[in-house]
């Protein structure tokens, strides 16, 4: 039956719709016709960045792919809060592989459609930083050298957070985690450990490699929209704060994961063929303590000060400003 178009006026540019905007430049969960891909009853805790993460970035792919999409998910919280037997918040054609081979998997089905000659159905994979950064690492590694053609998506908490918050090749410089307690000489996470997958994977080669983070959804949907525009293997890394982890209010974790990127903690970026194209610029820099002090993880380095770990982390964060030259030469904005 025919409907009646319903007028929004929403004003402003952090409105989840944006719907004064061109239909074009509109965020795919703007849009009523969006699949839903990870749907409403799932289990995931209040505030959990991954969940939204993975909403935003796979009805971006469903859009880009005219709903023609298969999922693979590598075990982890994601898997774990949306499927218990036997319920399932998916509406998308999705497969759970163990914990350590959903890039090989991934390659598997890519392999099998093209066999069958179905080339318009295009294949996802995803997991956590666990899934990703460690045990998967091998399987992820192939995947990029056969440039098999499969978008990567991790989900990065920076920690085993399913498990009971683990440490991860992922988790930060200090950090408190389960295996890395705050006790100690040098309390919590040891410096100069851990992975930088983004540049490993950009180290391979292949087509497209990109950050993102749930506190720009836009720009996650852009990147996820970009990569789907291109053969062969890509790779996602999106910053998640998991409150439960990083014992944080709940209500913060879009704020937190903001302060990554202002801090330089995280930078923003994209990368084709192992070469840095585009980066987001940080108008004004904040100090990483403004990040880390909403985090019950890191609440040793303040009682505590530890003034020699706080000005580490802070030099981590002025290397990746230097690196990816996030400074940008616009005035800053008052907020």
């Amino acid at each position: 039956m025919p409907y009646q178009r319903v007028k929004f006026y929403q004003t402003g540019t952090f409105t989840v719709g944006n719907r004064l905007l061109d239909e074009a430049d509109r965020t795919v969960q703007a849009r009523m016709d969006r699949t839903n891909s990870l749907n409403s009853g799932h289990r995931a805790c209040q505030g959990c960045g991954e969940a939204l993460g993975a909403r935003y970035a796979l009805d971006a792919v469903m859009r880009a792919t005219q709903n023609q999409m298969v999922a693979v998910n590598a075990t982890g919280c994601l898997e774990v809060f949306s499927s218990p037997y036997p319920e399932s918040a998916w509406q998308i054609p999705w497969l759970h592989s163990l914990f350590g081979n959903a890039p090989a998997v991934a390659s598997g089905v890519a392999a099998a459609l093209r066999a069958k000659g179905k080339t318009d159905i295009r294949v996802v994979a995803q997991g956590g930083d666990g899934a990703t950064v460690d045990i998967g690492f091998g399987c992820l590694s192939g995947m990029f050298e056969r440039n098999d053609d499969v978008l990567y998506i991790c989900y990065d908490n920076e920690a085993y957070m399913n498990t009971g918050v683990q440490r991860s090749g992922a988790t930060p410089a200090r950090a408190w985690t389960n295996t890395t307690q705050a006790v100690g000489i040098e309390p919590g996470n040891p410096a100069g450990v851990g992975k930088n997958l983004p540049r490993i994977a950009m180290a391979h080669g292949i087509p497209f490699v990109a950050t993102a983070s749930v506190a720009d959804l836009h720009d996650l949907e852009t990147k996820v929209t970009k990569a789907m525009s291109m053969r062969g293997a890509r790779y996602i890394h999106i910053h998640v704060p998991c409150p439960l982890g990083w014992k944080s209010d709940p209500a913060q974790t879009i704020k937190i994961a903001r302060l990554a990127v202002e801090s330089g903690l995280f930078p923003l970026f994209e990368a084709e063929w192992g070469v840095v194209t585009d980066r987001t610029t940080i108008r004004k820099q904040i100090s990483v303590e403004q990040y880390l002090s909403l985090q019950g993880r890191f609440k040793h380095l303040f009682n505590p000060r530890d003034e020699q770990a706080l000005a580490a982390i802070q030099g981590m964060a002025d290397q990746n400003i230097h690196l990816y030259d996030l400074l940008s030469t616009e005035p800053a904005m008052e907020s």
